[in-house]
């Protein structure tokens, strides 16, 4: 059976629910149910890609390729500082995000050696890698432009983005720019999952509870935010996971789809048109929320292949 080949790209910094998405995705490879081929971070932030790192080791892959936009980008921390704590807690490889590759090689690379139309990428953070990625001209992995290598190697792109019909979602606005020119003028159809589908489906307090689950850096991260967090002591929001889900197990029992085109201005804001002729796709929650929250957590909870 053939599984999604999965790139990754993830703010890793601001929120922590993109830890769980990872998790999420590793256990997904794990049960063969998906291949990793990269993790991409947009984030800047000098402890994102070595913690992203900590968590890929945890689950027995510390050599997933990593990049990061080397070029303007965002670099975001969170005030609970649980980057710096699983940084302290953990050994890491990658000492500091600038010793990481370029985010558009890593990119280029990883599409120039696959098959065509095979290539899943999940975005859970900023828009800013696949801007430059698009805008990347010919090189030593390439003779296609960006927008070219993109539409001859990826199937779909899934995003945790936007809020519909209408909102000012933080992916987006972050970077608003590269939000705008990402979703306007990427090649292949782009899937959304909005901030609403997520928002109530709440994921952590069983992971943190579970005393099987020794030196996790993911049980360690929910439990250091959601004890300092008065709103997600009963649980974080899955806004990541609900793409990761989508990008390895398609609608399955959970989603349904919507066809439109989404909208997105010069500040971030979005708005979403409803046409059978669109362009793009949008996720409507269809599953009661504790199912899906449940079904999140358990693989949240999934434990190393030894």
């Amino acid at each position: 059976m053939d599984v999604p080949l999965i790139i990754l790209d993830t703010d890793f910094g601001p929120d922590y629910d993109d830890v769980g998405a990872v998790a999420l995705l590793h256990c997904a490879v794990d049960n063969g149910e998906a291949e990793i081929l990269s993790t991409i971070v947009s984030n800047r932030h000098p402890l994102s890609a070595p913690c992203l790192s900590i968590v890929n080791a945890y689950y027995n892959r510390p050599d997933i390729p990593i990049g990061i936009p080397k070029k303007e980008a965002r670099s975001i921390g969170s005030w609970e500082n649980w980057l710096e704590m699983v940084y302290e807690s953990y050994p890491h490889r990658l000492l500091s995000t600038q010793n990481i590759p370029d985010a558009v090689k890593v990119y280029r690379k990883i599409l120039s050696e696959a098959e065509d139309q095979s290539i899943t990428i999940v975005t859970i953070g900023f828009f800013t890698n696949l801007y430059y990625l698009l805008q990347s001209l010919p090189d030593q992995y390439s003779k296609l432009k960006g927008k070219d290598l993109i539409q001859q190697k990826v199937c779909k792109l899934v995003c945790m983005a936007g809020e519909f019909p209408n909102g000012y979602e933080t992916n987006i606005k972050v970077d608003s720019r590269a939000s705008k020119y990402v979703i306007e003028n990427w090649p292949t159809v782009i899937i959304f999952s909005g901030a609403e589908v997520g928002r109530h489906v709440k994921t952590g307090a069983r992971l943190i509870r579970d005393k099987t689950i020794v030196h996790s850096p993911v049980k360690d991260i929910y439990g250091h935010v959601m004890n300092r967090i008065e709103r997600d002591r009963y649980g974080r929001s899955s806004y990541d996971q609900t793409a990761v889900l989508y990008a390895v197990y398609g609608c399955s029992s959970f989603f349904e789809e919507e066809k439109g085109i989404l909208v997105v201005d010069d500040k971030g804001y979005n708005c979403w048109i409803k046409s059978d002729e669109g362009k793009h796709v949008r996720l409507i929650l269809k599953s009661d929320i504790v199912s899906l929250a449940t079904y999140i957590e358990d693989k949240m909870m999934h434990k190393p292949l030894k």
